[in-house]
C-alpha cells in the first residue's frame, strides 16, 4: 500500500509540473484592436475629392513611423532651414524629450528581463554557533563556534503561466511607443514654431518698412505744410495737425521695433540660444503661396504624433489588464542554490564538501493567493477604468485633430480671397491718397482731407501686410495639424535629425 502511494505521487508531482509548464505564456489580456473613431469621407473645408480620390478611403493604422522630410522647405527660405537645424540640435525642450524617451526604453529594459531567469554568484565566510535543537546536532550542551566558507550559485525564474510577465513586457513596449510618439509631437511643435516665429518676425519687418517709409512721408508733408503756413497760404492748425501724424508714425515705428525684438528673442531661446546671442537681419515677409493639399482624413489619424501617442496608452492599458487578471491565478517561481561548504578554505572546493538547496516540488514554490480583502478585484477594476479613459482620450484626440485641420483650411480659403480684397483695398486707399495730396496743393480741400486718406491708407496697407503674415502662419499650422506633412514624401535625413539621434545616445 505503502509503494502505491509512493508510486502515485510520483507520477502525479511532474504531470503537475508538465501541465503547469503547458500553460505558461497564456495571456489573460484581452485582445486588442483600436477602437472605432471619427472618420469623415473627406474634410468639409477642403476642395472636393475626385472620384478617384475617394475610393481610396481606408480605415487608418498608427504609422507614426512615415517619412515626413524637411516639410519647412517648402517655403524656399534658406535662413528659415537653418534655424530649423539649429533648433533641432539644440532646443532644451527637444533634449528633455528626448530623456523622456530614453527613460521608457530603460524601463522596457528592466520589464522585459523579468522573462529571463535570474543567476547570482556568492563566496564567503561565516561565524555560526548551532543551538542544541539544530536538526544534526548533538544533543549535548556547549556546541563549539565555527567558521563556515561558503562558495555558492543560485538561479531564479518565475515560469508565466497566465501572461503575467508577457502582458508586463507589452505595456512598457506600448509605453516607449507612447514615449517615441510624444518626442515626434514635441519635435513637430518646436519646427512648427520656429517657422511661426520667424514668420512672425518678417511680417513685423514688414510692417516695421511701412512704418519707416510713413515717417519719411509724414516728415515732407510737414516740411511742405511748414512752407505753406511760412507763406501764409494755410493756418498754424495744418502745421499742427502734420506734426502730430509725424509723432504718432513714430510712435507706431518704435512699437512695430519693441514687438521685433520680444519675437526675436523668442526666437533665440526656441534655437537653444541666448538672445544676446542672436541678431537677425530685417527682412520684410514675402507672401507665402504654398498650397498644402489636405489628403484623406484616414492618412490625418496615420500621421498625427499625438493620436499615435493616445493609441499606444490605451494599448499599454490594455495590457495592464491582463496583469491584473493574472493575479488571480496561481504563480510558478523554480528556485535553486548549489555549490561548496566547508568548515575550512583548504576543503572548500572538495567534492564532499558539495551541497545544494531547491525549493518545494521539485525546485517549484506554486503561489496561489486566497483571501486578499479584495485588493486584486480593484486592481483589475482600475485597469479597465484607466483603459475606458485612454479611449475616450483618443476619441477625442482625433475629434480634436479633425478641428484643427478643418479650422486651418478655412483660415487659409478664406485668406486667399481676403488678401485680394484687402489689395483692391490698398489700391483704392493709395489713389484715395494721392488725389486728397493733389487738391490739397491746389487748395481745393483742406489739410484734414488729406489727413483721413492717409490715415485709412496706412491702416490698409497694415491689415494687407498682417494678412500675409496670418497665411503664412496658417501655412505653417496646417502642416502642423496633417502631422508635419503629406503626400508620399522620400525619407531624409532631416526627417528626425539632430534630435532623434539625442533619444538614441
Amino acid at each position: 500500500m505503502t509503494n502505491v502511494s509512493k508510486r502515485s505521487f510520483g507520477l502525479t508531482a511532474p504531470a503537475l509540473l508538465a501541465a503547469l509548464l503547458v500553460l505558461a505564456g497564456c495571456s489573460l489580456a484581452p485582445t486588442y484592436t483600436t477602437p472605432q473613431a471619427a472618420h469623415p469621407a473627406a474634410f468639409k473645408e477642403a476642395a472636393p475629392l475626385t472620384p478617384q480620390q475617394a475610393g481610396t478611403w481606408k480605415q487608418a493604422q498608427p504609422a507614426e513611423d512615415i517619412a515626413r522630410g524637411e516639410w519647412w522647405k517648402v517655403f524656399g527660405d534658406a535662413q528659415l532651414n537653418d534655424y530649423e537645424a539649429q533648433a533641432l540640435a539644440a532646443n532644451q525642450n527637444l533634449k528633455a524629450a528626448a530623456a523622456r524617451l530614453k527613460e521608457a526604453r530603460a524601463i522596457q529594459q528592466t520589464v522585459r528581463a523579468g522573462m529571463f531567469p535570474t543567476l547570482g554568484t556568492g563566496f564567503g565566510p561565516a561565524r555560526e554557533q548551532l543551538s542544541p535543537g539544530s536538526f544534526g546536532a548533538q544533543s549535548s550542551a556547549g556546541n563549539p563556534t565555527q567558521t563556515v566558507w561558503t562558495a555558492q550559485a543560485s538561479a531564479s525564474y518565475e515560469v508565466d503561466l497566465f501572461g503575467r510577465v508577457a502582458s508586463s513586457v507589452n505595456a512598457a513596449k506600448a509605453d516607449t511607443q507612447q514615449s517615441e510618439a510624444l518626442f515626434r509631437s514635441v519635435q513637430l511643435a518646436l519646427q512648427a514654431d520656429v517657422a511661426q516665429n520667424y514668420f512672425n518676425l518678417r511680417e513685423l519687418d514688414a510692417e516695421l518698412e511701412m512704418f519707416n517709409h510713413t515717417v519719411e512721408l509724414r516728415s515732407q508733408e510737414l516740411d511742405f505744410v511748414q512752407h505753406r503756413f511760412d507763406a501764409g497760404d494755410v493756418s498754424e492748425l495744418d502745421v499742427a495737425q502734420a506734426k502730430s501724424e509725424l509723432a504718432s508714425a513714430r510712435s507706431d515705428a518704435m512699437t512695430v521695433t519693441r514687438q521685433r525684438a520680444a519675437s526675436e528673442h523668442s526666437l533665440a531661446v526656441l534655437l537653444g540660444r541666448a538672445p544676446a546671442e542672436l541678431t537677425v537681419a530685417a527682412r520684410p515677409l514675402t507672401p507665402v503661396l504654398v498650397n498644402i493639399p489636405a489628403g484623406l482624413p484616414s492618412s490625418l489619424l496615420e500621421r498625427r504624433p499625438d493620436i499615435t501617442a493616445a493609441e499606444r496608452a490605451m494599448a499599454a492599458e490594455n495590457a495592464r489588464i491582463g496583469i491584473a487578471r493574472a493575479a488571480f491565478f496561481p504563480s510558478l517561481t523554480l528556485t535553486g542554490v548549489g555549490g561548496f561548504q566547508s568548515a575550512t578554505l583548504g576543503d572548500l572546493f572538495m567534492w564532499s564538501s558539495r551541497t545544494f538547496l531547491l525549493g518545494p516540488l521539485s525546485g517549484t514554490a506554486l503561489n496561489l493567493p486566497i483571501f486578499d480583502g479584495g485588493v486584486r478585484t480593484g486592481n483589475l477594476a482600475n485597469a479597465r477604468a484607466k483603459y475606458e479613459e485612454d479611449v475616450a482620450n483618443y476619441r477625442q484626440q482625433v475629434l480634436v485633430a479633425f478641428q484643427e485641420v478643418e479650422d486651418n483650411l478655412a483660415n487659409l480659403r478664406v485668406l486667399g480671397d481676403q488678401t485680394q480684397v484687402q489689395d483692391d483695398a490698398v489700391k483704392a486707399s493709395a489713389r484715395a491718397a494721392q488725389l486728397a495730396r493733389a487738391q490739397y496743393e491746389d487748395g481745393s480741400v483742406n489739410y484734414l482731407s488729406v489727413l483721413e486718406t492717409e490715415r485709412t491708407l496706412l491702416q490698409a496697407q497694415r491689415s494687407a501686410v498682417q494678412l500675409e503674415g496670418v497665411r503664412a502662419v496658417s501655412t505653417v499650422n496646417l502642416i502642423r495639424a496633417l502631422g508635419g506633412g503629406w503626400g508620399d514624401l522620400p525619407a531624409t535625413a532631416g526627417r528626425d535629425g539632430a534630435a532623434l539621434s539625442m533619444a538614441q545616445k
